[in-house]
């Protein structure tokens, strides 16, 4: 499988944090499966660990995390607070049509420590570097077919109850969740021109 959209140069420059999300996809079930099974397939791992799980949730899946998400907060913020800086961003990641949940597999890791003992203080951060990828490349995918999506960490916090709710296999952590759906209204051309630092400050080229 492949990404076979546009080129892959034109796609990291498209992949944007797009917020105001519609419940419909541009499309279909099948192809979002496999852009996920092309993901977990060709991203690399640290030591080809394949730790990387992936639990994708649409319709009204993904509404039931959501409302778990926000029944977590509710009971952790006082209501004032709650009201002002969360409920509109719970309200506005529900609207969305499904969310990718990255898990890594902490058997994995402590298999890796245990064969490796010499790195094994290492594994746990390689691991992060290695959920990040599958992170950029779904993420980039996804908005290559036209969806957008944005990047949240709403964990540890639910994650419990996440996990039973959608009978999650113990031992994987929960990294992050990526939302996706149809840019609502005119959200894509209404994204500001990112500030970028100068390259000459970022890059440094050797023996060019």
């Amino acid at each position: 499988m492949t990404f076979d959209t546009i080129p892959f140069k034109a796609a990291t420059e498209l992949r944007r944090s797009i917020y105001p999300l519609s419940n419909t996809s541009t499309i279909s079930d099948a192809r979002i499966k496999e852009l996920v099974e092309a993901t977990i397939l060709n991203t690399p791992s640290s030591f080809n660990s394949q730790s990387t799980r992936l639990v994708v949730l649409v319709k009204e899946e993904h509404e039931k995390f959501w409302d778990i998400v926000t029944e977590v907060l509710k009971g952790m913020l006082p209501e004032e607070q709650f009201e002002k800086s969360s409920k509109g961003r719970m309200a506005m990641f529900r609207a969305a049509y499904g969310t990718a949940l990255f898990y890594e597999d902490r058997a994995v890791i402590k298999g890796l420590q245990d064969k490796m003992s010499q790195f094994a203080e290492h594994f746990p951060q390689w691991s992060e570097h290695t959920s990040a990828m599958h992170q950029y490349v779904l993420w980039t995918a996804l908005e290559a077919e036209g969806l957008g999506a944005n990047l949240q960490h709403y964990n540890p916090i639910a994650n419990e109850k996440v996990a039973k709710a959608f009978n999650i296999q113990d031992g994987w952590e929960l990294k992050a969740q990526l939302v996706f759906g149809d840019p609502a209204g005119s959200a894509r051309n209404d994204l500001k021109v990112r500030d970028t630092q100068p390259l000459e400050e970022r890059i440094k080229f050797v023996g060019f």
